[in-house]
């Protein structure tokens, strides 16, 4: 049964630039204007995060689109604030709309006396009000049942098929590379989805944080790699296993990876390594020096947003958004048939 009242959103200051392009998005699905609810979110001189609504939201189905990325800990706490003034203001429900879930990679007790920092935003998230999340490729697939909520996890794996067809018309000179064997299964995705071979890069650490060695499975001579994986953050890594696959004989090398975080040092390794492309999507607000590389390209997550917070707010799958026949069509603009 379909929703009465159309879907609201508002915006936290973590991507606002993201934020509007899904209200363009959800505009041109519905053929009629969506527009981001108006509210100030504001800090005190002390740092304190302050929110105030302008518009009546009571009885209105809300998604707040707000990435915990960094600062994590301020954006983590703009999302809790703008939760608990929509539930005090009688929203109907709160989804919680979060392209790039910051600690997801606290998801497990690596060692003693260590927390489990994924639940715990899990539960701050549950007890603040939101009654659904709505994320892209999380690190880890179990943090779904940290919550006693629904949590849909879009995959960005679909999106990156459209777009390696695209740029790479011949996709028998393809080999889809995970930089770990962890990564397997994301990477596997994708090269099915492209009818591509697929190579694994083992690597042993050293003293955490640093590479030891590392050693490709699977035959990469001649072939153009793309390598696949969920989140690149100092880069280091990244730049060592395309090194390495050049070592082995590949062609050129090119990464697609959901979410840039991107910190440090990172945007230099790339520019000045031997990868040809770093592809990334829009989940994380883009720094200038960020924009201002050559080697980084952007594919958009508003089309798929915009759809499946639409699906959310009439009661539709939103699984059916990693088919194709689904895809494609809301994606036409950025890659035409043909």
């Amino acid at each position: 049964m379909q929703s009465q009242q159309p879907p609201k959103l508002i915006s936290g200051n973590a991507n606002q630039t993201l934020a509007r392009s899904i209200a363009k998005r959800m505009t041109i699905h519905r053929g009629r204007p969506v527009d981001l609810v108006d509210a100030r979110v504001e800090r005190f001189n002390d740092g304190e995060i302050f929110v105030e609504v302008f518009e009546n939201i009571r009885g209105e189905d809300m998604f707040i689109i707000q990435p915990t990325s960094n600062p994590a800990n301020d954006n983590l706490m703009e999302l809790l604030i703008i939760t608990d003034a929509l539930r005090r203001s009688s929203a109907k429900r709160i989804t919680a709309v979060i392209p790039y879930f910051g600690y997801a990679r606290q998801d497990r007790r690596t060692k003693a006396r260590t927390p489990i920092t994924a639940k715990l935003v899990a539960n701050l998230l549950t007890e603040a009000g939101i009654e659904r999340v709505l994320t892209l490729d999380l690190h880890a697939t179990q943090i779904q049942g940290f919550f006693d909520i629904p949590v849909d996890n879009l995959y960005a794996a679909p999106v990156f098929a459209l777009d390696v067809k695209h740029h790479f018309k011949d996709h028998k000179a393809v080999t889809i590379v995970s930089p770990d064997v962890g990564g397997v299964a994301r990477a596997r995705e994708l090269a099915k989805r492209i009818d591509a071979d697929l190579a694994i890069v083992d690597k042993r650490r050293g003293a955490p944080g640093e590479v030891a060695e590392m050693n490709v499975i699977g035959n990469v001579e001649g072939q153009i790699c793309i390598i696949v994986d969920d989140i690149v953050d100092t880069a280091g890594t990244l730049c060592k296993a395309a090194d390495e696959l050049l070592q082995k004989g590949a062609k050129e090398v090119h990464a697609y990876i959901t979410h840039g975080v991107l910190s440090g040092p990172a945007v230099g390794r790339i520019d000045k390594s031997v990868l040809k492309s770093l592809v990334v999507t829009d989940s994380i607000e883009a720094t200038p020096e960020v924009e201002a590389s050559k080697k980084i390209r952007f594919v958009p997550t508003a089309p798929i947003f915009a759809q499946a917070m639409l699906n959310i707010a009439n009661g539709m799958s939103v699984s059916s958004l990693f088919e194709d026949s689904t895809l494609v069509p809301i994606y036409e603009a950025f890659y035409p048939a043909g």
